[in-house]
């Protein structure tokens, strides 16, 4: 059995890095917008035999409901854990509770990802013992995805080495020899700090997801855009006062 895992942080604590950009109230918002759109794009999604969305906040278990998709509210302890042990939870829980053979771990803030890449990814998973696909804007992993599912932990908490590299390194330390890295733009972009939600609102557009809650979100609340740091320099932005489009 194939089954899809997504863990959803408290809205009390969501996307931290951007607390400079929104208020917490604005946060909690993009972080709902992020969902509904990721749960919109899992309608079209028929190749996991489960969808498990993990979370304490009510809120975001009703919409999963309402998606269809498996909500289920983690038990809060103090103090809070890690983020490896909140994939070990929600990955435990689809192996013991559902018979998972393979784990696909995907994240709301994967804002451009489609059916077709779920639809790739689990192909790829059933075919190898671990898939990566690494974040387009850092060493980090946007999507993990396990055959079986306790083939090798996560890296997301290594203290010293970004989880990219920590978990390709223990990959090859552990001999995992079928492994595959999913290159993907949709699939790796996430959203994680300020210069990602100016290229988010510009990529949306460029997709044509004018209609997306996310979209609609950083039109009516994204206060910056991209502005290049010289004429020539196209990798290195500054952050100017966004005009309206």
């Amino acid at each position: 059995m194939s089954t899809l895992l997504i863990p959803v942080a408290p809205l009390s604590r969501t996307k931290t890095r951007l607390r400079d950009c929104f208020s917490i109230d604005q946060l909690k918002d993009l972080t709902i917008a992020m969902f509904k759109d990721l749960c919109s794009t899992l309608t079209d999604v028929n190749c996991f035999e489960h969808k498990i969305v993990y979370c304490t906040t009510p809120e975001i278990l009703e919409i999963a409901e309402d998606f269809s998709l498996i909500g289920i509210k983690e038990v809060q302890i103090d103090p809070s854990k890690t983020f490896d042990e909140v994939i070990d939870s929600i990955n435990r829980i689809a192996l013991e509770k559902y018979n998972a053979l393979q784990t696909t771990i995907a994240f709301l803030d994967l804002i451009l990802i489609t059916s077709k890449n779920f639809n790739e990814i689990n192909s790829l998973v059933k075919e190898n013992q671990l898939l990566v696909c690494p974040a387009i804007h850092s060493a980090g992993v946007s999507i993990l995805g396990r055959n079986p599912p306790n083939i090798i932990p996560s890296y997301f908490s290594d203290p010293n080495t970004p989880s990219l590299v920590a978990l390709l390194n223990n990959a090859n330390t552990k001999g995992i020899k079928n492994l595959i890295i999913y290159d993907s733009f949709r699939a790796g972009f996430d959203v994680d700090i300020k210069q990602d939600l100016a290229l988010a609102y510009e990529y949306l557009k460029i997709f044509n997801l004018k209609n997306t809650e996310v979209f609609k979100f950083l039109k009516n609340n994204l206060r910056v855009s991209l502005k290049k740091l010289n004429a020539i320099n196209n990798r290195t932005f500054n952050l100017a006062d966004k005009k309206k489009t």
